[in-house]
């Protein structure tokens, strides 16, 4: 006689347990406790259990659905990006489920959950400015969903990423300056755990020291973003002594609050102090004066994300690539 198949209701029998328990055990979801987990999960080794694996796809049925998550519709560069993933998304038949996080790691935390909870096919994100541990993140592939990053990451995430050379974008933005006869050039920089504020650090870095420029860490200073933060900094680096002959802003919106700022002091652009900066916002070429910026490629961004997730979809298995993108130094007014 064939010997009868162990079911979770077996399991949830000997520990005096509920079978959602033991379900949500096995499955090594986050609301069952460690201790707990490790019962069911040997007690299961012992009996030599076996998932149904018909009820596994019957529960894993297709929803059609992608999640995205990112730190502020509010910013240019991240609605531009989703416009394209919506646009790829829907023409291989899928829809797009957005959420922000408002640059708050806890709300970014919730947002997952809700994506898990959603069962959504995959996700593609871009992280707050915040984040640093990455134990949120790591459960998408217990849930078995592929993840794609874009713009922010984290390497420790392995997941594909979507990025663009931010050190030779920043290290071009430099020479430029350079070129216009700039010598102090200071950088308002993003957070420092932040991977892409880091990478054009380096280019910046870089393009000075081949011109023989060297500055003190004065003229590097980091913001969160927000205009009153940008302001602090932006006079920070207008009591730096010699003053500044060129700003580099790590977006065109702190770009727009850093000119804010030298015209408060009455300091005029391109005149005393000229100004590059990164995204090329639609309001970056009707500011006054125009900003010099850096154009990156969000349709490209966002077509190659979706296209990604949904081959690793199809394929039932998680990749690794990093796909770097090439960007466009746009020369306007501000740099003149």
């Amino acid at each position: 006689m064939s010997k009868e198949k162990i079911t979770i209701k077996d399991i949830a029998k000997q520990l005096n347990i509920s079978v959602s328990t033991v379900s949500r055990a096995l499955r090594d979801t986050y609301d069952v406790s460690e201790a707990t987990k490790k019962v069911v999960q040997q007690l299961a080794k012992d009996l030599d259990y076996e998932p149904n694996q018909l009820a596994k796809n019957l529960v894993k049925s297709s929803t059609k659905t992608i999640g995205v998550i990112v730190p502020n519709l509010g910013y240019y560069y991240f609605t531009a990006v989703i416009e394209h993933i919506e646009k790829a998304a829907h023409k291989a038949g899928y829809s797009v489920l957005i959420s922000q996080s408002h640059e708050n790691y806890e709300r970014e935390v919730q947002n997952v959950q809700n994506m898990i909870q959603s069962q959504v096919e995959g996700v593609i994100i871009s992280l707050t400015r915040e984040t640093q541990n990455i134990d949120h993140l790591l459960r998408f592939r217990k849930h078995d969903i592929p993840v794609v990053q874009f713009d922010r990451y984290n390497d420790l995430v392995g997941s594909t990423k979507i990025i663009v050379n931010n050190a030779t974008a920043a290290y071009n933005l430099t020479n430029h300056l350079i070129e216009r006869g700039c010598k102090k050039i200071a950088f308002l920089a993003g957070p420092e755990n932040l991977s892409i504020s880091n990478e054009r650090i380096r280019g910046y870095k870089k393009a000075l020291e081949e011109n023989n420029i060297f500055l003190p860490d004065s003229y590097v200073e980091h913001c969160d973003y927000t205009q009153l933060d940008t302001e602090t900094k932006t006079n920070n680096l207008l009591n730096i002594n010699p003053l500044p002959d060129a700003i580099i802003a790590i977006s065109d919106r702190m770009g727009f609050y850093l000119i804010h700022a030298l015209n408060k002091k009455n300091i005029k652009t391109p005149d005393d102090i000229k100004i590059g900066s990164f995204n090329n916002e639609p309001l970056s070429g009707m500011f006054n004066p125009p900003l010099t910026t850096i154009s990156q490629p969000v349709e490209t961004i966002g077509t190659l994300s979706v296209q990604h997730l949904l081959k690793q979809i199809k394929l039932n298995q998680f990749t690794a690539e990093t796909i770097v993108l090439d960007t466009e130094l746009v020369i306007r007014e501000s740099s003149r």
